[in-house]
């Protein structure tokens, strides 16, 4: 594996076929988990299942991706960018072709929720964290270049899958959709490394140790041995002394050498053992303390994860919700789902610009993000139209861009040589977030159904208690009034 050399590959050259091949994968990877709002009802209606429950697929494959960050960022690091993204093709595609298959929701969770779940997460640690090693003065246009990726990837695949759900049905719909992430494996290829991962580096060490030339010939080691032998030869008693030698090998000499100390290891040798094995994985934990003692980055987290609370829900059951509101009949020639993608397209675009600008604060700058998706959110229980729904769409897509200024952000709050770590960290407060998110709110929403049906009920029983009443006065007045007259 061939490394590209530093500072000639920075903010330009190769650096852009880098930005190409990430943003492809983060569009195959995350095309189909961006527009599971599409899938959404049809699973509703195949396994007559909850809304809380279905959710949790929805939810989980986008919490899945982000809540394992920590861990695929260090598989990045120790084994690099191109076999981590060549081996999520493998499970993108897999978790795909497999919930064509499922039989139930608990399975589609496992295949749809997790299994591509962890490919994208994959994807998505491995893209970003290389984008950012080739770049750095026009670091935040290529991330914005990059995520935009799964955004038009949202905005196209909302579309195709209505379209194949329509032709082939939900199960060709996601075999054919797993087919197209078996590309992420082409992906993989432009990806070469600034240096060395730490997998290769410990390998090259070990091969280095082993090829050492040994010696053609070692040298025997002898023993000499005085032993008194007494022999009787005629009447005269005679002492000899015979000197044996006797030639041993080295590796003889030391395995007697060890019989004679110890036939097993002791007590002692094991915990060094261990010890030395469990160093790397006490120091990844001392860093992780170190960064959440960090106020800044710690509030960052905080914030990723109340964003990713109340952010994502609404994409998922927008769509949903507005069919059942009567607002649309069937389905929407551009759905919501994909009105939201491509805006927040755009805004990771505009955003990732924005923030290589010298007189902007990315911070104030995401800041501002998060209050102008709250304000959106706000309104969207006012909206009585499919059109004013829309406009509210766009504008939680076109916030929700600020995606592309976590890793900028946290590399300015950690430096680019922490980035794997502190950005694993931070998408597993987002993934959390993402998580908990659509099963509370879709449980919310049927409790609210029900209490609606329930207010409904109560309200037509009592309306029909009252019917009863005038009924019964009235042919109590007609027998009075014919027992008088």
């Amino acid at each position: 594996m061939g490394a590209v050399k530093g500072e000639d590959a920075l903010d330009g050259g190769w650096g852009w076929m880098i930005v190409l091949a990430s943003f492809m994968a983060q569009f195959l990877s995350f095309g189909s988990p961006q527009s599971v709002g599409v899938l959404y009802p049809e699973w509703l209606s195949a396994f007559q299942e909850g809304k809380g429950m279905t959710a949790w697929v929805g939810s989980m494959v986008s919490g899945v991706a982000l809540i394992t960050s920590p861990v695929c960022s260090a598989c990045v690091d120790n084994f690099g960018a191109r076999p981590v993204t060549f081996f999520s093709g493998v499970m993108v595609a897999g978790g795909l072709m497999l919930s064509a298959f499922a039989p139930s929701i608990s399975f589609l969770i496992f295949s749809y929720g997790i299994v591509v779940g962890i490919g994208c997460g994959l994807v998505y640690a491995a893209t970003l964290t290389i984008t950012c090693q080739y770049f750095d003065k026009r670091r935040g246009l290529a991330l914005g270049i990059v995520t935009t990726g799964t955004s038009l990837g949202g905005f196209i695949y909302a579309t195709l899958q209505n379209e194949l759900i329509e032709l082939f049905g939900l199960e060709g719909c996601l075999l054919i959709v797993g087919a197209l992430a078996l590309n992420l494996m082409a992906c993989a290829g432009p990806m070469r490394p600034m240096k060395l991962p730490g997998y290769y580096l410990k390998q090259r060490a070990a091969l280095q140790r082993t090829e050492e030339p040994e010696p053609l010939y070692t040298k025997p080691t002898a023993i000499i041995i005085d032993s008194d032998l007494k022999t009787t030869s005629g009447s005269a008693d005679n002492t000899a002394t015979i000197k044996l030698l006797i030639i041993k090998e080295p590796t003889e000499l030391q395995e007697s050498e060890g019989e004679r100390k110890s036939g097993i290891l002791t007590c002692s040798v094991v915990a060094r053992a261990i010890k030395k094995r469990m160093r790397p994985y006490g120091q990844y934990l001392c860093e992780t303390v170190e960064l959440l003692q960090d106020r800044v980055f710690m509030a960052f987290c905080i914030a990723i994860f109340l964003f990713s609370l109340g952010a994502f829900p609404p994409v998922l059951f927008m769509e949903d919700v507005a069919q059942s509101e009567g607002l649309i009949d069937g389905i929407a020639l551009i759905p919501l789902v994909s009105i939201v993608a491509m805006t927040t397209g755009i805004g990771k675009l505009v955003l990732g610009i924005l923030a290589d600008m010298r007189w902007v604060n990315s911070l104030y700058l995401y800041a501002l993000t998060l209050t102008g998706t709250g304000t959106a959110l706000l309104l969207i229980p006012v909206s009585k139209s499919y059109m004013g729904l829309q406009i509210l769409s766009a504008a939680v897509g076109f916030f929700s861009g600020n995606w592309s200024l976590t890793s900028y952000i946290t590399t300015k709050i950690v430096g680019i040589e922490r980035l794997s770590q502190a950005h694993g960290i931070l998408m597993c407060f987002g993934g959390f977030g993402i998580t908990l998110g659509p099963p509370v709110v879709g449980k919310k929403q049927l409790m609210r159904s029900s209490m609606v049906k329930n207010e409904d009920k109560s309200l037509h029983d009592q309306k029909s208690r009252q019917v009863l009443k005038k009924n019964t006065k009235e042919n109590f007045t007609d027998v009075f009034s014919v027992f008088l007259f």
